[in-house]
């Protein structure tokens, strides 16, 4: 297995790789971990790998808790000024930190950032023809100073974004990512999910894509061939690859190290999308 590897990480020496990170792989102990170790060992290898997460089932978890309306419009959630200060709690507050000492536990070292932290992530608010969605925003810029200027130390990036007037805003984390990829002159952008990859059928898991081009990822959109929850993800990684990321990867986060697996091997694990 490491000889397998070893020209895959010859390749991507040096190289900046942004991983995703949310569905199983965040909430069970033993995935946790497998991702953890996956960092770190892309790290000690000499790549420079970015994580980006978000929290949805946490922060809907915390909402009914506390009696707030939890409602999403187009696969967004709907959010006020109170779910915008709960969501900054889970995001920032709870989640962020743990996956900074999953990584120590790993062996390396890393810092949590959130876009307020050196206006990391201006947002915008995002707009929806269904509706007011609140607090709820787009990138509308990256500044990486920040993230250069951070070394040996991982960063950990929670997908809360600042307006110019100091206003936060919950922002979808696979747009984050394929955004901080642009930004990042990144080699890949590397998505966690609950399945697969892409299916030509999404009703048809014996139909998995194991690589195509943007080409086809944007004729799927055009078509409405595509899973609901699957949108925000090959749109960001349209997004990516438009801003010159070499290629996308979708991952099955229920597999351990599925992140080395994807990198370090021929045959891969998910759906690799490519500019040509």
């Amino acid at each position: 297995m490491l000889l397998e590897a070893l020209p895959f990480i010859q390749q991507f020496a040096g190289a900046t790789v942004v991983v995703k990170y949310g569905g199983a792989a965040m909430t069970k102990p033993e995935l946790k971990a497998s991702f953890a170790r996956d960092i770190a060992l892309l790290k000690l290898v000499g790549l420079n790998p970015v994580v980006v997460h978000g929290g949805g089932p946490d922060i809907s978890k915390y909402s009914e808790r506390l009696g707030l309306d939890v409602n999403f419009v187009d696969g967004l959630r709907v959010t006020d000024e109170a779910t915008m200060e709960l969501v900054k709690m889970v995001l920032i507050g709870k989640i962020n930190k743990e996956i900074v000492a999953q990584l120590h536990v790993a062996g390396i070292e890393a810092v949590g950032l959130s876009g307020d932290d050196g206006r990391l992530i201006e947002a915008r608010k995002a707009t929806s023809e269904s509706g007011d969605l609140g607090f709820v925003g787009d990138v509308a810029r990256i500044n990486p100073d920040i993230l250069s200027d951070l070394g040996r130390f991982v960063p950990v990036v929670a997908s809360v974004g600042v307006d110019a007037q100091g206003q936060s805003y919950n922002i979808n984390a696979d747009t984050v990512a394929g955004a901080l990829g642009k930004a990042l002159d990144a080699r890949r952008v590397i998505f966690l999910t609950d399945v697969e990859g892409v299916y030509e059928d999404f009703d048809d898991k014996s139909t998995l894509i194991g690589r195509c081009s943007l080409v086809d990822i944007e004729a799927m959109l055009e078509a409405g061939d595509v899973d609901k929850g699957m949108i925000p993800k090959l749109s960001a990684v349209c997004d990516a690859l438009k801003g010159g990321v070499e290629a996308a990867q979708i991952v099955d986060g229920r597999v351990p190290h599925s992140v080395i697996m994807e990198l370090f091997t021929e045959e891969g694990l998910g759906t690799m999308v490519t500019r040509a």
